[in-house]
């Protein structure tokens, strides 16, 4: 759920690109997608969700954890909507990509979340697939700008994962319950924050994005229904297996390029594809 919302809700984000800025744009995902999480937290923990929110902030490792994942997805957001500025932001999303990869090196280092060989293997294979499925064609250039926001941003992306689920982990709640209040925590830091940033730097984005309300509200929703899955999923399980499994999201892209647009998959999306979905099953069937 989590790939097929992510998909959906960069394809209305590269539409906003074109009317507001890249913070704007961020802002754009948070403040709208905030009173979906809220209604979803207390769907799952109903009544006693405000006891179980203010437990977890007198907790000093939650709001240290959840603070930081707040902070660096925001700065991951506007890492990659930077990478799509360019001419060729195939190459961006292509580098962005490495967060799998990312995830399991500085989850081991940090954090001591180590896989097993097999799981090591299936981020490889996961990420040999996105990157022949993405990478861009001879005629293409490499722009070293994009390279590095798309890098960059996998660096921020991995950081949100690892601190989020240790956030999570720390209210010791069921797993759905601590999911939905650590979501709920950052998007309302990210929307203040955001918020604070529009007010003092870009003031007249605020009408821009006044004369985008549907596009705002879709890329709110699939936003929020996205972080539901990601956060719960990345409570379940080491955020590089969740991460590499989600790379599904090129399976869906394809799917809909075929089957609604009538557009041929190369030979070398085919080869992609199968290394993505052999990642896929080497996650489920074996670790």
């Amino acid at each position: 759920m989590a790939a097929l919302m992510q998909s959906v809700r960069t394809a209305g984000q590269k539409r906003l690109t074109s009317s507001v800025t890249a913070m704007s744009s961020t802002l754009i995902r948070y403040v709208f997608g905030l009173p979906f999480v809220i209604v979803y937290l207390f769907y799952v923990a109903g009544d006693q969700s405000v006891a179980l929110v203010a437990d977890a902030l007198i907790n000093q490792r939650f709001v240290l954890f959840a603070s930081a994942a707040g902070i660096a997805q925001i700065i991951a957001t506007f890492l990659l909507i930077r990478a799509f500025s360019y001419r060729n932001f195939t190459v961006g999303t292509s580098f962005a990509k490495t967060e799998a990869v990312q995830t399991a090196v500085i989850g081991m280092l940090l954090f001591g979340s180590a896989l097993s060989p097999i799981g090591w293997l299936a981020v490889a294979i996961g990420f040999i697939g996105v990157f022949i499925v993405s990478m861009p064609t001879a005629n293409q250039r490499w722009e070293p700008g994009a390279v590095a926001f798309g890098t960059l941003s996998g660096t921020a992306f991995s950081l949100t994962s690892l601190c989020l689920r240790e956030a999570s982990l720390s209210l010791d709640l069921a797993v759905v319950q601590s999911a939905a209040i650590t979501l709920v925590y950052m998007v309302v830091l990210q929307s203040c924050v955001c918020v604070a940033y529009t007010l003092a730097r870009e003031p007249d984005q605020f009408s821009a994005i006044s004369k985008r309300l549907p596009l705002s509200f879709f890329v709110g929703v699939t936003s929020a229904l996205g972080s539901v899955g990601w956060f719960t999923a990345m409570t379940y399980q080491n955020p590089a297996l969740v991460k590499s499994l989600g790379q599904v999201e090129f399976l869906f892209t394809l799917a809909i390029t075929t089957l609604f647009f009538k557009e041929r998959v190369t030979g070398r999306e085919l080869s992609g594809v199968v290394a993505i979905a052999l990642s896929v099953v080497l996650i489920v069937r074996w670790h």
